[in-house]
């Protein structure tokens, strides 16, 4: 799902190519951070939580009140759910891009359908801690607030 987000030039301008928004207090969506910082050794990607003031600025309010779904803002268009997933999978360097394009031959629907209950459930699985992440002093210039 992409929708183009409506900013103007000057905040288009100011928003890195690739931001991944997370929810700053899940366990998973932590994990999740840590694997594609881990593995982006390009350094393609940043990152943001839900909870801070960049998705504040360019997120719609549906995209923050609800909080359970990564979202991949890319050079304007906004991805959710497995399809943000599978984007990021795909900037990623070897089987990981592969896997992308495996789950990307799921159809979306029925993708989305398993990435919710996941979402569901994600506090219990994996935790919610009671403060967004913050970064180690080395990843702070690859996340914005």
């Amino acid at each position: 799902m992409s929708v183009t987000a409506e900013k103007t030039p000057e905040e288009k301008e100011q928003l890195p190519d690739q931001v991944i928004f997370f929810d700053g207090v899940c366990g998973l969506c932590n994990h999740f951070v840590d694997f594609v910082l881990k593995l982006d050794r390009d350094q393609v990607f940043l990152f943001a939580p839900i909870q801070g003031e960049t998705a504040e600025k360019y997120l719609k309010a549906t995209d923050l009140d609800k909080m359970k779904s990564i979202v991949l803002m890319k050079q304007g268009h906004v991805f959710r759910h497995t399809a943000a997933v599978v984007r990021v999978l795909w900037g990623l360097p070897g089987i990981w891009k592969i896997a992308g394009w495996l789950l990307w031959l799921v159809p979306g629907p029925l993708r989305d359908i398993g990435y919710r209950l996941v979402a569901k459930f994600r506090y219990h699985l994996f935790g919610k801690k009671d403060v967004c992440r913050l970064p180690s002093p080395e990843e702070r210039t690859r996340f914005l607030q």
